[in-house]
């Protein structure tokens, strides 16, 4: 067995000069957290659905086993049964076929709707978290305005400016949730800005711009995430409501929402009607609120192990 040498005095000694290598790990706890999601166990459940329904929606045309406007007068308000293994509703069309059609129409305006609301409620949050101010108090108060109405009742005054209709949905859903994007990221970023990493780089002159990109935002950021996953159940909840209010998504499209309401009539002699919509609009409700709570336990310091 040989022993380990000893460096003389003056001799080169490979072992003491070998350098660390670097493991390629970021220190970035977002970074961490995200990589770590689908190791969680709420996080792999809740991706897992949101994943398996957008690729149920994307593949609908090769998946639907029939035409989803398709009215089939003698299969009218027929049970589960081949070759319809959800039933049929009053006008004998496949709810099978509608349910995964509709599942396109949530999840679009669930994400148009996070997009719209991120894509503005963030860089006015950052702004006015950053620069503070005049330009605060015009930011939040314009906020504060929106906030006034309950969401669901401003999406409906947007809509009768707008229209109904599928687009019109979303971006009445984006518009409403503007409000929380801007009022949390301010509120991050209130915090991120007098931290020692900020307080350092504008000693050396980093110019404003430059530090609210590329150093406070990523690293407020982390909250954003927790409040896409949220917006976006709000979105496809709201998208429902509305479309059962008959102001959302218009029939021949078939909706989650649209479905349920041509179902009350029905739902004591032909449950299943009203059932499978409402059962695949929990489904994914459930997955969102799922991914939304791993991440904030990704992301909250307080909540990670050490």
């Amino acid at each position: 067995m040989s022993t380990p040498t000893t460096a003389q005095p003056g001799q080169f000694s490979p072992e003491i000069a070998k350098p660390e290598i670097w493991q390629g790990r970021s220190p970035n706890p977002l970074v961490q957290a995200l990589s770590q999601l689908v190791r969680h166990p709420m996080g792999a459940f809740g991706l897992g659905i949101l994943v398996f329904l957008t690729l149920i929606s994307i593949l609908a045309p090769l998946i639907a086993p029939f035409d989803p406007a398709a009215q089939h007068p003698s299969a009218t308000l027929l049970p589960p049964k081949p070759p319809y293994l959800l039933g049929t509703d009053e006008f004998g069309r496949d709810l099978l076929s509608r349910i995964i059609y509709g599942g396109r129409i949530s999840l679009l305006v669930g994400f148009v709707a996070v997009a719209l609301g991120a894509g503005v409620g963030v860089p006015l949050g950052l702004v006015a978290g950053y620069f503070g101010g005049r330009l605060d108090n015009v930011i939040m108060r314009s906020c504060d305005s929106l906030l006034a109405l309950p969401g669901i009742l401003l999406a409906i005054a947007i809509l009768a400016v707008l229209g109904t209709g599928t687009l019109q949905t979303a971006l009445a859903l984006g518009i409403v949730s503007v409000p929380e994007f801007a009022r949390l990221m301010r509120a991050t970023v209130l915090q991120e800005r007098e931290r020692e990493y900020v307080l350092a780089a504008r000693s050396v002159g980093t110019d404003d711009l430059h530090l609210m990109l590329r150093h406070v935002l990523p690293n407020a950021f982390g909250p954003i995430l927790v409040q896409l996953s949220l917006a976006m159940s709000f979105a496809v909840l709201a998208e429902a409501s509305l479309s059962f209010l008959g102001l959302g998504t218009g029939p021949p499209t078939p909706s989650w929402g649209g479905m349920l309401q041509e179902s009350r009539e029905y739902l004591r002699r032909d449950p299943w009607f009203g059932i499978f919509p409402g059962l695949a609009l929990a489904i994914l409700l459930l997955g969102l609120n799922y991914l939304s709570e791993a991440l904030r336990d990704l992301l909250d310091p307080r909540l990670r192990d050490d």
